[in-house]
């Protein structure tokens, strides 16, 4: 009876409660000057906000078809899953993949299969052996691309070390500097120097030649980045918010104050002067050096090859690493991601074939970036003439990505790129260390399996012939929509 009696007054409050709190939206959303959704729909006008902001969470689950979402779709999304958790890679009744639409990709197959004792693994590479002190025997194929600690969580940095230990792939650092993270596997470690040159800079902000010792001693590799795919031209930001004390330190900079790299490097701004950059910084550590840059057409690859051939061979970058506008994992103003830039589709090609018109293409290695997150895309990347594949967003999806596009707001519901502890304790380092390798060793495995249904005995066999390009006019070979790749193409532009 006293039970009673009471859930009736707790009832009867909170339904006093509920009617006061929608009298009183009602009232500020009819007087209220900013939406005219709401003047004219006051409390029900809030379900069309609440659409606008949760829709694509919405939609990723309940409407959108497996093959529709973007930027990554449901099924390759799906792959990766799988692959990470070595899951079998298996399906029933016929591919949902859009063959005949767009520019969809297909291999060659050869009609004799190669032999079990003929299959072979794709063979570790050098890079900078012919300008270096210590240059570096790349193991794997597939690699992790540069996404900096800071716009990483610690615990996520940590579980890509140990899994690029476990797959043999090198780890990019990113242009946040390098983190006690990146070192916790004692995995392969690139240091990427970005504009704002963290981790590796002095007082004023310059290229510090003591910190260039230093980590020459540690890492394998340097990458000078220009650009990156999705904002070229446009320096990163990291908000005040993600500037821990630790990033800080790391990094260079004040705590707790935006991290902004500039458009461009200082000391930089001709393809004479990033000679020189990465010549002194090679000199420096005895490492290879590369560049990073995104693509608008071809004359940046071109200047380069005319000053290596005026300033000699030994001159060159070991490796380049052309980002398509399609690339980029953390945050970005929607209109250079829409609009600036060349897709990886057209860079790539483009890039390969001024190097081998130039006879630079055995000097400097190539490294394909931009949405190769599936075997087929990075066995299209090795025929159009990379040497390399990096993928970021294919790791972040074994770590445990769920595309929820939060990235930027420090509130990533899988920890990755969040800085809140809370969030950050779901993600387990010890588990998804486990998958970030076993994702890295099926994408090198599964490239290479490509191949031999190609009749090639590895993946880095692979050339335009083997891959066709699926469009509604019909299929073309690659070396048919891109004739000058293939070696017996070669033209010389420089004696």
């Amino acid at each position: 009876m006293i039970w009673g009696i009471l859930s009736y007054g707790v009832g009867t409050l909170l339904g006093f409660v509920g009617l006061v709190f929608f009298i009183a939206l009602f009232v500020r959303d009819l007087t209220q000057r900013e939406h005219t959704v709401l003047r004219n729909y006051p409390v029900i006008g809030h379900l069309r906000f609440l659409g606008e902001r949760y829709g694509e969470f919405l939609r990723q689950y309940f409407i959108v078809g497996d093959r529709d979402e973007r930027p990554f779709d449901r099924a390759t999304r799906r792959w990766v899953y799988r692959a990470a958790k070595n899951e079998p890679d298996v399906i029933g009744f016929g591919s949902t993949y859009p063959v005949t639409h767009g520019e969809a990709l297909a291999f060659v197959p050869s009609p004799f299969p190669l032999s079990a004792a003929e299959r072979l693994h794709a063979p570790p590479l050098l890079i900078g052996a012919d300008s270096c002190v210590q240059p570096f025997l790349a193991r794997a194929v597939v690699n992790i691309s540069g996404m900096s600690y800071g716009a990483l969580s610690e615990p996520a940095v940590r579980a890509l070390s140990r899994g690029a230990q476990g797959s043999g792939c090198w780890l990019n650092t990113g242009e946040g500097g390098l983190a006690p993270a990146h070192r916790e596997g004692r995995c392969d470690l690139i240091m990427q120097v970005g504009t704002a040159k963290f981790g590796i800079r002095d007082a004023h902000g310059d290229l510090s030649e003591e910190r260039a010792r230093a980590l020459g001693l540690v890492v394998k590799a340097f990458e000078i980045k220009l650009s990156q795919g999705a904002k070229p031209g446009h320096g990163g930001v990291l908000p005040g918010r993600k500037v821990t004390p630790d990033v800080a330190r790391i990094r260079g900079i004040e705590p707790f104050r935006d991290a902004i790299s500039p458009a461009g490097h200082a000391d930089i701004h001709s393809a004479d002067t990033l000679l020189d950059a990465l010549g002194r910084l090679r000199d420096l550590t005895g490492r290879p050096v590369g560049v990073k840059t995104a693509l608008g057409d071809g004359r940046f690859v071109t200047e380069l090859c005319d000053a290596i051939h005026r300033r000699g061979l030994s001159s060159a970058p070991d490796f380049l690493t052309i980002d398509g506008s399609e690339g980029g994992s953390g945050a970005v103003p929607q209109m250079l991601a829409d609009h600036m830039g060349l897709p990886l589709g057209e860079a790539l090609p483009l890039t390969v074939d001024i190097l081998l018109q130039a006879s630079l293409k055995d000097r400097i290695r190539v490294v394909a970036s931009g949405k190769l997150v599936t075997p087929a895309k990075a066995a299209w990347a090795l025929c159009m003439g990379a040497d390399f594949v990096a993928t970021g967003r294919g790791f972040l999806f074994a770590l445990g990505c769920i595309q929820a596009l939060r990235c930027h707001t420090d509130n990533c519901p899988t920890g990755i790129t969040t800085h809140n502890r809370r969030l950050q304790r779901g993600l387990v380092v010890s588990e998804k260390s486990l998958r970030v390798a076993r994702y890295g060793q099926a994408m090198n495995r599964d490239v290479d399996g490509l191949a031999h249904i190609c009749g090639l005995a590895h993946a880095r066999l692979l050339r335009r012939e083997h891959v066709l390009l699926m469009t509604p006019e019909g299929h073309k070979k690659g070396s048919e929509r891109y004739p000058y790749g293939h070696p017996l193409h070669r033209t010389r532009r420089h004696a």
